[in-house]
């Protein structure tokens, strides 16, 4: 797949920013809105594109409309994603909604192109795709700057439409995210004319935080926690920082014939390597787990993590069946933790592929409640931001409904991240009906063409 930088910038009209509130009979609760431990812990924005192939003959609607007031309606539900993000007098992260004019903002803007012609395979992860996410066109400086939520939608020549959405990781995880998005086409679907009365309920969404308390006593545990920083890495950090490097966006698609060769390549180094490979795969990797290994190895080649140093992938975590009993449906908020996987960057470089597979395996394996609880207390006690140093970081989007929201002219045929986060690479769905995985991954340039060369040859 592609890279993306320097992309031309299309003839894109873009209307005032309106800021939608709020619109059901009952007014949404005013004060502050405290966050978890587990909240703190990846203070980035996160911004997301929806590629909805509509033709605008089908249904004669005002697609910014819908969603503007559907907005509003899921918004009471939701009300914390009208605040502000702001710190307490300890340095705790909190959720000001006191009022005042807030709001999330709302631009709709018109494209006078094609849709397929001015953005083609968003998959890709071109930078172009910044076009259609909220830009309130100054920087954002930390993630106190980042609303909570944030919308655009831009409609093409051909009827075709992109629903960019940035949301403040802080507030919600994707799981929490994928919930409120539902909700909202929800509400959306069932104001478009002529709908089946057979749309699914509307589900209540959980924002008792008391759940992710930590122990009135917090103790760091017997259970180490290398996922957090061992320096003293600021909590909130900057995110307009000088890039001294040109930095890329590149995808790589994963089909199920080369996942199935990948598996058949563990299992082989397992069998015919066990004297020398210390971590040997227990069961069938997961699909995930193999396009982690694979990336972890050919990341710390291609960043040249000297051998002797430790290299580490960090790996999301959704810790809402871990609990005991399960977190309640709807949670809203961030219930994921961070497994780790580490090893010398020597042994994971020359050994067999399964030796890789088999750590990020046991490391995703050991996230349990008591993991979950730990990790809650070493957060209260260090403050420790997640560790940068020769860490990577991973998350899997391709469990998450995306394409299941329904606004009322259909599910998305395509989603991608508009934007990537350093350090962090996202999986992905390719399509709606698409059983291929799409990694994408930022880097600085030097790195990225061998970290390139790397992974497609193991692709070819």
């Amino acid at each position: 797949m592609g890279s993306t930088n320097g992309a031309e910038d299309r003839f894109l009209r873009e209307f005032d920013v309106e800021f939608i509130s709020p619109n059901g009979k009952n007014p949404p609760p005013r004060g502050l809105y405290m966050l978890s431990n587990l909240d703190q812990t990846f203070p980035y924005p996160i911004e997301i594109v929806f590629a909805f192939k509509k033709n605008s003959s089908d249904i004669n609607v005002d697609v910014a409309q819908v969603l503007k007031q559907s907005l509003g309606k899921a918004l009471e539900m939701y009300y914390p994603l009208v605040g502000g993000v702001d710190v307490s007098w300890d340095g705790r992260m909190l959720v000001d909604c006191r009022g005042g004019d807030g709001g999330v903002p709302f631009v709709e803007a018109l494209s006078d192109e094609e849709m397929a012609a001015a953005v083609g395979d968003i998959a890709l992860i071109d930078d172009k795709l910044k076009n259609f996410v909220y830009s309130n066109h100054t920087p954002y400086h930390t993630i106190l700057d980042v609303p909570p939520l944030s919308v655009q939608v831009t409609t093409f020549k051909c009827g075709g439409i992109i629903l960019g959405v940035g949301f403040n990781h802080v507030l919600i995880d994707g799981r929490g995210f994928s919930d409120f998005l539902m909700n909202w086409s929800i509400v959306a679907k069932r104001s478009m004319p002529n709908q089946s009365p057979q749309i699914n309920p509307l589900s209540t969404p959980n924002l008792d935080k008391s759940i992710f308390s930590p122990n009135q006593s917090p103790q760091i545990t017997q259970i180490p926690h290398p996922e957090y920083s061992k320096s003293k890495s600021p909590l909130i950090p900057s995110l307009t920082q000088k890039q001294h490097k040109i930095m890329l966006n590149y995808s790589f698609c994963f089909t199920p014939t080369k996942l199935s060769q990948l598996k058949k390549l563990a299992l082989h180094n397992n069998n015919n390597n066990g004297n020398n490979n210390n971590n040997p795969v227990s069961r069938a990797p997961t699909d995930f787990e193999l396009i982690s290994a694979l990336v972890w190895i050919c990341w710390t080649k291609a960043t040249r993590v000297s051998p002797a140093k430790t290299t580490q992938i960090l790996t999301a975590v959704d810790g809402r069946p871990k609990l005991q009993p399960p977190l309640p449906p709807g949670y809203f908020g961030n219930g994921i933790v961070w497994s780790c996987a580490r090893s010398r960057a020597e042994e994971l470089t020359s050994q067999p592929f399964s030796y890789a597979v088999g750590i990020v395996h046991d490391a995703i394996k050991a996230v349990t409640e008591d993991y979950i609880r730990s990790a809650i207390d070493f957060h209260e006690v260090t403050r420790k931001p997640l560790e940068q140093e020769n860490t990577l970081w991973i998350t899997k989007w391709s469990r998450l409904p995306f394409y299941e929201a329904d606004f009322g002219w259909g599910g998305a045929d395509q989603v991608a991240p508009a934007s990537l986060v350093d350090n962090l690479v996202v999986s992905l769905s390719q399509g709606k009906h698409s059983r291929d995985l799409v990694i994408s991954v930022r880097l600085p340039a030097e790195e990225m063409e061998v970290f390139k060369d790397l992974i497609q040859s193991e692709l070819n």
